[in-house]
């Protein structure tokens, strides 16, 4: 039988590192000047243990056309974002930026709408 995959460990190290990482991103994000980014909410950051990866995640406002705007502004501030973040935090490796979609704030988008209609359907039905 086999046995269920263990999440991998978080270590306190790796945990502050992504931390600091998230920190300096969004700051610099802040100061951008790229009219693709807009409304854009750093959500978390996820560094490799052996720190040559960030999956960096996002959220953004408005319609589908914004989001895909955004995913290609990230993409093209990506080595500005990696050369900052390589001036400000001393790490061992300089991580790769891989921009993703947080895909938690769609689901709660999602619960939302459903406790919303059942809301709606509650005070329908009185």
């Amino acid at each position: 039988m086999a046995r269920p995959r263990q999440p991998a460990k978080q270590y306190p190290r790796t945990a502050r590192v992504n931390e600091v990482v998230l920190e300096v991103l969004a700051d610099e994000l802040e100061q951008l000047s790229d009219p693709r980014v807009g409304f854009v909410t750093l959500t978390g950051v996820a560094v490799s243990p052996d720190l040559r990866h960030a999956d960096v995640y996002y959220s953004v406002l408005g319609t589908a056309e914004n989001h895909t705007e955004t995913a290609a502004g990230l993409v093209a501030a990506g080595p500005h974002l990696r050369a900052v973040l390589g001036r400000q935090v001393r790490l061992k490796y300089l991580p790769e930026l891989r921009f993703h979609e947080d895909p938690a704030v769609e689901t709660g988008q999602r619960i939302e709408a459903i406790i919303r209609g059942l809301h709606r359907d509650e005070a329908g039905g009185r």
